[in-house]
């Protein structure tokens, strides 16, 4: 089953109005995220040493390296979550990124497993973040089908899997409107063959206008979503 996302609003055009084909390459060629000397020490421990890193509109970068080469403090630092000794970071065009409403309304970040509703169903979180949302990218039913989880529709996410929670997460992360996608190891838990999956459906986010930025060990996962490779190494970026 192929999702196909909404294409990027375009200023000028009437809300619900698609992007024309010209309209979205000019969208891709705009900056969605650019980071300039992140420096982050914890515990006296240097993690991150000058990062510089940027990711356009319509583009999907995987942060790859060994563990504890500050993947996910990266990560967390681009949703906000990290503080910077030093360094900028600008998402979105927005400048630094905070916890305001606005910011959460175009950032999705996909890291720890979520808090799950008691005595609901994967049907009915997925069917919560569509009626929260309202203009989804999907139907819950669409997302139900996308990530593998029809025939779990009515168990509690805490009786799934390992793996099947996190196609929830990712599912509900993908439903919801957003500009801007940070996975933190997306592939954890997951079957070897869902993973192909998952990348084509990262795939057809960044058609529609969006951005991924994920940490990954998966190669293959990258190179299913079609992603540019940024290596860290020693707190810095050392291959793009």
């Amino acid at each position: 089953m192929r999702i196909i996302f909404a294409s990027p609003h375009v200023v000028g055009r009437p809300p619900g109005c698609l992007a024309t084909i010209r309209e979205v390459t000019a969208i891709r060629r705009e900056s969605a995220l650019t980071v300039t000397g992140a420096r982050v020490e914890l515990g006296g421990n240097l993690v991150l040493d000058g990062v510089d890193l940027s990711a356009a509109t319509g583009e999907a970068v995987a942060i790859m390296g060994d563990n504890g080469v500050g993947k996910s403090t990266l990560l967390r630092g681009l949703a906000g979550l990290q503080r910077l000794d030093s360094g900028e970071i600008d998402v979105l065009g927005g400048g630094a990124p905070s916890d305001d409403a606005a910011f959460w309304g175009e950032v999705v970040l996909v890291a720890d497993e979520p808090g799950w509703y008691p005595g609901l169903t994967v049907e009915e979180h997925l069917g919560l973040v569509q009626a929260v949302y309202g203009a989804t990218r999907m139907t819950a039913a669409d997302a139900l089908a996308a990530f593998h989880l029809r025939a779990r529709a009515d168990v509690a996410p805490l009786n799934l899997s390992t793996g099947q929670r996190q196609r929830l997460s990712l599912a509900m992360a993908l439903l919801r409107p957003s500009r801007l996608l940070l996975l933190d190891e997306p592939e954890r838990g997951l079957d070897a063959g869902f993973r192909p999956r998952l990348g084509e459906i990262l795939r057809e986010y960044t058609a529609a206008g969006g951005t991924v930025v994920m940490a990954t060990h998966d190669p293959r996962l990258a190179e299913a979503a079609a992603a540019r490779l940024v290596r860290l190494a020693e707190g810095r970026a050392v291959a793009r």
